[in-house]
């Protein structure tokens, strides 16, 4: 589909850190760190997604900062 690709190139142009990856279950799981605007642009950015794919549900959970993520954006395995 692409979406790990469109939420990677979306978090570099916002300068927004963290990963994207695939769950067992289907889901697509972002982990982002940033300003709170940065992160609401990347949040419009990711509920619009990437043409052809039809987003069905954004939400969001807070989480802990896990400083190995706060440098830059990545694509990370499937759980």
């Amino acid at each position: 589909m692409g979406y790990r690709f469109f939420a990677l190139r979306a978090a570099n142009r916002l300068d927004v850190s963290g990963y994207v990856r695939n769950l067992q279950d289907g889901r697509v799981e972002v982990y982002a760190i940033g300003t709170p605007e940065h992160l609401a642009a990347l949040r419009a950015e990711l509920r619009r997604g990437p043409f052809g794919v039809d987003i069905e549900e954004v939400t969001e959970d807070p989480a802990e900062l896990i400083p190995a993520y706060s440098r830059g954006f990545s694509i990370e395995r499937t759980e």
